[in-house]
């Protein structure tokens, strides 16, 4: 059964560890080089401890870990998002289950609101996904640039 839980201080180091191995698999669509040590930037992630408008969820499939979600309120567009899809990921021997569908419904119904979601039109899952979850809400579409594309809508006004 699949199951949200809120990433605790306690648990920094577990959310670094698996968002370095997501991060590593978004080079695939992002020139996002490593340091020297091996370790991808991310200049917010300790934000996800201090701000307390930013929220960290670990995705449990029954007690294993399946992936993880960061969610903030800092919009692509320059809206006033009461969320953003900062980064999510269902690890890949998760995938092609529903997981990453059903994670992403358990999320918006937590966080009723205005939202914004971005992926990487290269990103053939993450386009499909994000497309399937923001249909119900009548999404408006917004291109960055020729490979960004961010989905705004607002699940509580959804049709």
């Amino acid at each position: 059964m699949l199951k949200l839980q809120t990433v605790q201080a306690k648990n920094r180091d577990l959310l670094w560890n698996i968002n370095q191995k997501y991060l590593y698999e978004m080079t695939l669509y992002y020139d996002n080089p490593m340091d020297e040590n091996g370790i991808f930037y991310y200049g917010y992630f300790d934000k996800y401890f201090k701000d307390p408008r930013r929220t960290a969820y670990f995705i449990y499939n029954d007690q294993v870990l399946a992936g993880f979600a960061m969610l903030c309120p800092y919009s692509y567009i320059g809206q006033n998002p009461d969320y953003t899809m900062a980064e999510f990921t269902i690890f890949p021997s998760f995938r092609r289950r529903h997981f990453a569908l059903d994670a992403a419904r358990m999320i918006l119904e937590r966080h009723p609101g205005k939202w914004e979601i971005k992926y990487n039109e290269k990103n053939n899952g993450a386009k499909k996904l994000w497309n399937l979850v923001a249909a119900p809400f009548n999404p408006k579409v917004h291109h960055l640039n020729e490979v960004e594309t961010v989905l705004s809508f607002n699940t509580v006004d959804a049709e």
